[in-house]
């Protein structure tokens, strides 16, 4: 039985502490992988975790699980795929961060894999395809950890919640029923929703503006019925460099609190010539936390009539 070891390897300009809590707190993937949507924790000690992986291929949004191994002070983390597609047998790897300074750091990807039946064409296609992809995610890694590392300052979160005397579902089914938005929701004109794979959804839609225009934005979503939706916007405003989120449903006695949160960082560039040459960082941050806030508290309050109308009599 034939096992390959090959490695990888790219310099980050971040130092190692950083890119490994990059990496090994898995809310941050959406932000530092482009095709991630997002990541669940299954199951969760401190050292070792199962995690299941909604992420986007040629463009198709997919989902998988593995399970890794934390070593903080070793700034290692190893993984193996729970389930490996053919012509994988088995593939599994380890991601090492090392020092070269304050502000730089080396990452290597390490990784080990079988072939079905040992087939030689098969070993060959997959040495092929591991040497493909990981050139590629390390070149996106490097570049999506030195941005989110150097925006900082940029990235920041909020959340809108509102009780409702109504039952979660009802709650939920409001947010999951996307398709029935443009007649349920003022600012939105049309919405384009599939769900090929259940609990996977690609959301298009166009929503008004205060002053009247229509914008186009795309989401991708991944629904826990009747708990939680967690989406990342794939087409983003010019303002935007990322925006995630999670509509999260939380029984409270007779009642539910819905809460919307937003995460997202700010295209410094584009500040300027959206609001003006002397607007600042701290009235990007104001315009589009009002802006994202506005159409979620509107959704919120549509939600909470719903539910609500719901449960009377």
């Amino acid at each position: 039985m034939t096992t390959r070891e090959v490695e990888h390897d790219i310099t980050i300009a971040a130092p190692a502490p950083a890119v490994y809590q990059l990496l090994a707190e898995v809310e941050n993937w959406p932000r530092i992988f482009p095709p991630t949507i997002h990541v669940d924790r299954v199951e969760h000690d401190g050292a070792r975790e199962r995690i299941r992986i909604w992420a986007t291929a040629n463009g198709e949004p997919k989902n998988w699980t593995s399970r890794r191994e934390l070593f903080p002070e070793e700034l290692r983390i190893t993984f193996r795929q729970e389930v490996s597609t053919p012509p994988v047998a088995a593939m599994g790897g380890t991601w090492i961060i090392e020092s070269l300074g304050e502000h730089e750091s080396r990452v290597r990807l390490l990784h080990d894999y079988r072939a079905v039946d040992d087939d030689p064409h098969d070993l060959i296609w997959i040495d092929q395809a591991v040497d493909r992809n990981s050139r590629s995610e390390l070149a996106a890694l490097k570049e999506n950890v030195e941005l989110a590392h150097a925006a900082r300052e940029l990235t920041f979160s909020f959340e809108d919640s509102v009780r409702i005397d109504g039952a979660a579902k009802d709650v939920y089914a409001f947010i999951d029923e996307a398709d029935q938005w443009a007649e349920r929701l003022p600012h939105v004109a049309t919405v384009r929703l599939t769900e090929d794979t259940p609990g996977l959804q690609s959301l298009e839609m166009d929503t008004r503006a205060k002053d009247g225009s229509v914008h186009t934005t795309k989401s991708y979503r991944v629904t826990f019925a009747h708990h939680t939706i967690a989406y990342k916007q794939v087409t983003l405003p010019a303002l935007l460099a990322l925006h995630t989120g999670r509509w999260t449903f939380a029984e409270d006695g007779a009642a539910v609190v819905a809460t919307s949160q937003h995460t997202v960082t700010l295209n410094a560039g584009n500040i300027a010539a959206i609001l003006g040459a002397d607007a600042t960082v701290a009235d990007a941050r104001s315009y589009v936390h009002t802006a994202l806030s506005t159409n979620s508290q509107a959704t919120l309050r549509h939600a909470k009539a719903f539910a609500e109308s719901r449960r009377r009599p």
